[in-house]
């Protein structure tokens, strides 16, 4: 009886992940979208604390130099689609490129801030970087190929601000059975 009340606890919290489920919208109902080839990307960037709460929580991504931008696919093609190798670029209005920063990168951005050393004084612990959490990778892009009828969501992060006029770049999308690219989809970000 010991044993059955001391793994009870364990069963009976509830796990961080499943607390903050996000589910995004269909990539159709995105005001910044493209559709090419019966292939609908949408398109939303994240940096207000209204916006990343639900998302990232209390720590936005953008307050650290870190804009989010959430990426939809929907395959309404009748092949499959590769998407292993999607390569993404934030371009600002005057042209300027931003490539996107592999997620498991993120953390490494923003060091968590050192206490000032004294000597003979021991460190004080517990600032915690505020970009290594789990939502950052666990929530990126992470899809490989995407049947027809499917969709994938997740992540690309930019070390850059928002702009009005600014637009995503996405290529290195691929069709399976024949590795034919397909052409590249240039998002122009509309304003909320």
């Amino acid at each position: 009886m010991v044993i059955a009340m001391a793994l009870a606890p364990d069963k009976a919290l509830p796990d961080k992940k499943e607390d903050t489920k996000f589910t995004p919208l269909a990539a159709s109902s995105y005001a910044s979208r493209q559709t090419s080839e019966k292939i609908t990307i949408g398109v939303l960037p994240y940096f207000n604390d209204e916006d990343t709460r639900p998302v990232f929580g209390k720590n936005n991504p953008y307050k650290y130099g870190v804009l989010p931008v959430l990426v939809v696919i929907q395959n309404d093609s009748p092949k499959t689609i590769r998407v292993q190798s999607l390569q993404a670029a934030w371009i600002g209005p005057n042209r300027d490129r931003a490539e996107a920063t592999p997620a498991k990168d993120v953390r490494y951005l923003t060091a968590p801030r050192r206490p000032n050393a004294t000597p003979g004084v021991p460190a004080l612990i517990g600032h915690k970087n505020p970009l290594d959490t789990w939502e950052i990778e666990g929530r990126a892009f992470a899809a490989q190929v995407l049947p027809p009828g499917q969709s994938a969501s997740g992540f690309f992060y930019f070390q850059t601000g928002y702009q009005k006029g600014s637009s995503l770049y996405l290529s290195g999308m691929s069709e399976a059975e024949s590795g034919q690219e397909l052409l590249y989809f240039e998002i122009p970000i509309v304003d909320k």
